[in-house]
């Protein structure tokens, strides 16, 4: 599920998925602490009507001190579409992570993407390598043994899950 570095490469990709026909509301941003200690710590918001969509980001972390991060979400005008984007503003994080993972609650995934480096002034996003990180319909997360420590951004963009009558 891993796709081409670069955010217009996001950016076509959502596009596509909500349809031309479909507006996205103003995405919500929230700014949060990510803080070292080797701690499993979650930080998670709700967006749509009722709050029907959840991203949750859980990880641990090692080093320096707490940067500050931040969460947008925002979903298609019909509500079928959401996308949530965790990032730290400033470009590459200069933690260790130990583990991570987004997940999202009341959608599935269409697509998802890790980032080492989040683009930043002149410099572009430079996205995990596809052994370092597994997809799963509602969840990104790390993979042991293969995930290099380093993470800056993660993307997803997913759909309404359906529900059976």
């Amino acid at each position: 599920m891993a796709a081409p570095s670069g955010g217009w490469w996001a950016a076509l990709l959502l596009v596509v998925a909500l349809r031309p026909a479909e507006a996205v509301s103003e995405p919500m941003t929230v700014a949060f602490d990510v803080r070292p200690g080797g701690v499993v710590h979650s930080f998670s918001q709700n967006v749509g009507p009722g709050d029907k969509f959840t991203c949750m980001f859980t990880y641990a972390s090692q080093g320096g001190t707490n940067e500050q991060w931040q969460m947008s979400l925002g979903t298609s005008e019909d509500h079928q579409h959401f996308t949530c984007t965790i990032w730290r503003p400033q470009g590459k994080s200069y933690l260790y992570f130990t583990q991570f993972q987004a997940e999202v609650r009341g959608a599935e995934i269409e697509y998802a993407m890790a980032y080492s480096k989040a683009a930043f002034e002149r410099e572009s996003d430079v996205p995990l390598k596809t052994e370092e990180f597994e997809v799963t319909k509602t969840a990104v997360s790390h993979r042991p043994g293969a995930f290099k420590a380093e993470l800056s951004k993660l993307v997803i963009v997913a759909k309404a899950a359906h529900s059976e009558l």
